[in-house]
């Protein structure tokens, strides 16, 4: 089971970054809650890009390819953050992509994830995707099938409600 506490919310990092912040608490030990955030394998069934080569040391790279609403786009980084099973942050673009857990029980973990944003205007866009992203991390959590996403409809409803709660918006939307 998951239980949202945050769905997605804008705010600016002490450094005055704009981000956007999400909170799940998941029945499931940290280290498994570790291995749905950090390993390729694992990745592959929720992040936007499936295709993930990520070097968990200080500095690794991190590669991500074959998003389907991105065809031949290639996001490149480094790990910037990296304290196992607690901490894993990597260069997204010019996104900083941050997972912190928590253990709150032998079976209980919270993730904190927040996208440090290169640009203000993304939030609601990023929000939105993120949002699709982190449903389907929950299906995987849960042990039943990732969700097709829903496309670009259900995207765009969660888009629009984002934008109705403020978050910042008019970012490029790829493909779009």
């Amino acid at each position: 089971m998951t239980t949202t506490t945050d769905r997605g919310t804008f705010r600016e990092d002490d450094d005055g970054r704009p981000t956007v912040r999400f909170e799940r608490i998941y029945d499931l030990p940290i280290d498994r809650v570790w291995a749905l955030v950090s390993e390729p394998a694992e990745l592959a069934h929720w992040f936007p890009f499936p295709e993930v080569t990520l070097d968990l040391t200080m500095g690794g790279e991190a590669e991500f390819t074959g998003d389907p609403n991105a065809p031949g786009a290639v996001v490149a980084g480094r790990v910037t953050a990296l304290d196992p099973p607690r901490l894993l942050a990597f260069d997204w673009g010019g996104d900083e992509l941050r997972f912190e857990l928590d253990r709150l029980a032998a079976d209980r973990t919270r993730l904190t994830f927040t996208d440090l944003l290169e640009a203000e205007d993304a939030a609601a866009r990023n929000a939105a995707g993120w949002d699709l992203c982190l449903e389907a991390l929950s299906a995987r959590a849960a042990g039943k099938g990732v969700p097709e996403r829903g496309g670009r409809g259900a995207w765009q409803r969660r888009y629009q409600a984002y934008v109705s709660a403020g978050l910042p918006s008019g970012a490029v939307v790829p493909g779009g």
